[in-house]
């Protein structure tokens, strides 16, 4: 029976980015109707890891909107992360926080953080489309960082932003140049503030992209379908699964809302798939 592992995202520091990336409503600029602020309490945020471990989530990633780490930034993940792990067993910590040097992932990993979620987004030649403010070279080289200190690298992408078919094809063989441990494959979910107003990715191509990937990829490492699953798939997750997908995540995402966990969970016991009970495969 195939086992299915479970994710969990908390949106610990929400919309107060400047950099321009055309698909993100935390971006200041495009002014999104979404929910903004700064630093939450940490008992809060360990109090949600303790819901979504019930839930079954076996990775729990903190988010931080920005750029990339300051001072503040790596001192709030760091005793977020020393928090949790003093109190929960089991989880697998997750930062995503931006461009990253390698002293500050030191830092976190030796704080309780196991792995660094840097996705490359799109390709290295569409990149400058969808993003001038910082390149898409910073975004491998934080993903190298991350490895480099001895954090398991979460690194994916997403699709649907109205790249090419080549620009697919080499954001795939990019993130398969990394060598990550897990890979979220995000599809892109218009909202009417951003410049992307469409998504120009079919579901049958974005099961080609999931097949596409786990063939890259190999069996042994976790592929994950995160943001967008339930706009591209909603009806149809079996075949997200038939296609080679072995991880989702459950709740909310960073500023859309998901579907209820106990829901998805619901959904995997009907399919006959088994949820992961642990990170060792």
């Amino acid at each position: 029976m195939k086992e299915i592992f479970l994710c969990a995202i908390n949106n610990i520091l929400s919309g107060n980015c400047n950099e321009d990336c055309q698909f993100c409503t935390q971006s200041v600029r495009y002014r999104a109707d979404i929910e903004r602020y700064s630093y939450k309490k940490i008992e809060e945020i360990v109090a949600q890891a303790k819901i979504a471990k019930s839930h079954g989530a076996l990775g729990y990633c903190l988010v931080t909107a920005g750029k990339g780490l300051d001072d503040k930034k790596v001192e709030f993940v760091a005793q977020t992360a020393h928090a949790i792990k003093s109190q929960i067993d089991g989880l697998n910590l997750i930062a995503c926080n931006g461009t990253a040097t390698k002293e500050q992932l030191s830092y976190l990993k030796a704080h309780g953080i196991d792995s660094y979620n840097h996705n490359l987004e799109s390709s290295q030649k569409y990149y400058s489309t969808i993003c001038t403010t910082h390149s898409w070279e910073e975004r491998y080289a934080t993903a190298q960082n991350a490895k480099s200190v001895g954090l398991a690298l979460c690194c994916g992408g997403i699709f649907g932003m109205g790249e090419s078919v080549e620009d697919r094809e080499d954001l795939m063989e990019a993130i398969i140049s990394l060598n990550p441990e897990s890979v979220p494959l995000n599809f892109y979910h218009p909202n009417p503030s951003l410049p992307i107003k469409t998504c120009n990715i079919s579901q049958s191509q974005a099961l080609e992209v999931i097949a596409s990937m786990r063939q890259r990829l190999g069996e042994e490492r976790l592929l994950m379908v995160a943001g967008g699953r339930e706009r591209m798939f909603g009806g149809n997750e079996r075949a997200i699964f038939e296609a080679g997908a072995n991880a989702i995540v459950i709740g909310n995402y960073l500023t859309t809302t998901g579907e209820e966990p106990h829901k998805d969970r619901e959904m995997l016991e009907q399919m006959g798939y088994r949820i992961a009970s642990g990170c060792k495969r």
